[in-house]
């Protein structure tokens, strides 16, 4: 136990580090650094929405440098093909006596962090290429299966206003994602500070904190960290709340949801939770830890229903009504 407060430790104090190095870059934005920062260290793929001009690239693009590990951007088209994400086999010449064999060129998904940019662009076809990655942590071409170098993240980006030309990700692709984390717009102060740091010719170097190999072992620490039963119950209880005609069910939920968070709910707000706690140097999670993370865990697996569409009930909205009540 001494190893793993050891490790708990070490890791505030990076996550210290890496909170300096990214300021250096983004302006303000604290929350949604800190809850990425809690999705790559509990080893979750984040899905992330904003409008245009939020820095979410950036932000991306900010971690990956701060953690030396291997970025790769996929831009989402509506013609991008699955070949384009987990590569191809192309036939190349060879010192055989055939003269010519296939040969596998890898795609940008054997990366450490991937960010797939506007992932709603593209059609269910070529989302799907990412779901065996995102749970398996491989590929498979042919007959040949390649594993994927740990740590492994995909972190998404959606635009909400743009509706023309879009795939919204079916369920079984938004389940896979443990946060769903929504961008708004800087405050005036955070603003002013942008528009006067963009704007000058000097980029900000950002030193590397962590490698691969460090965040594989931090997280394999977190997930050793002890539960007490009443934090355990409180999750579930919190993520079964979700589901309408269950004895957990609000009179809201009964009215408002039409499909409510699955199992999956449970396990990510425990390691969420659990990640949270050793983010702040603690060695076991309290329930404040899971409410913390509720909302950005739960939001993206509730299904509303028309009654509340019509009515302007959100996902999140439904989500504060619960930890108002349990």
């Amino acid at each position: 136990m001494s190893d793993i407060t050891n490790q708990i430790q070490m890791l505030k104090t990076a996550h210290t580090r890496l909170k300096t190095e990214i300021a250096k870059v983004i302006i303000g934005q604290d929350r949604i650094v800190e809850q990425v920062l809690t999705g790559l260290f509990a080893n979750g793929h984040i899905l992330i929405e904003g409008v245009p001009g939020l820095a979410k690239t950036l932000l991306i693009q900010s971690i990956a440098r701060a953690l030396n590990l291997k970025f790769s951007r996929i831009q989402f088209t509506p013609d991008l093909m699955p070949s384009d994400i987990t590569g191809t086999d192309i036939l190349v010449s060879t010192n055989t006596v055939q003269g010519k064999e296939f040969q596998y060129i890898k795609g940008p998904v054997f990366a450490n962090i991937i960010l797939a940019d506007e992932i709603n662009r593209t059609p269910p076809k070529t989302q799907s290429a990412l779901l065996q990655a995102m749970q398996e942590y491989h590929v498979t071409a042919g007959t040949k299966t390649w594993e994927l170098e740990l740590p492994f993240i995909v972190l998404a980006t959606q635009n909400p206003i743009e509706q023309e030309g879009t795939y919204p990700l079916p369920e079984a692709q938004l389940d896979r994602f443990m946060f769903y984390i929504t961008i708004d717009y800087p405050s005036r102060d955070e603003e002013i500070k942008i528009a006067a740091l963009t704007s000058q010719n000097a980029p900000q170097d950002l030193l590397p904190v962590l490698s691969g190999q460090e965040i594989v072992s931090f997280q394999k620490a977190i997930r050793q960290l002890p539960v007490t039963d009443h934090v355990l119950q409180y999750a579930v209880k919190l993520a079964r709340a979700t589901r309408p005609n269950q004895p957990e069910a609000s009179p809201e939920v009964n009215k408002w949801v039409s499909w409510g968070a699955g199992p999956r709910a449970s396990q990510y707000l425990i390691l969420a939770a659990k990640t949270a706690a050793a983010l702040d140097g603690r060695l076991t999670p309290a329930e404040e830890d899971v409410r913390r993370v509720a909302e950005i865990v739960l939001q993206h697996r509730i299904l509303v229903s028309f009654t509340a569409e019509a009515e302007g009930i959100k996902p999140s909205d439904i989500v504060k009504i619960l930890l108002e009540k349990t």
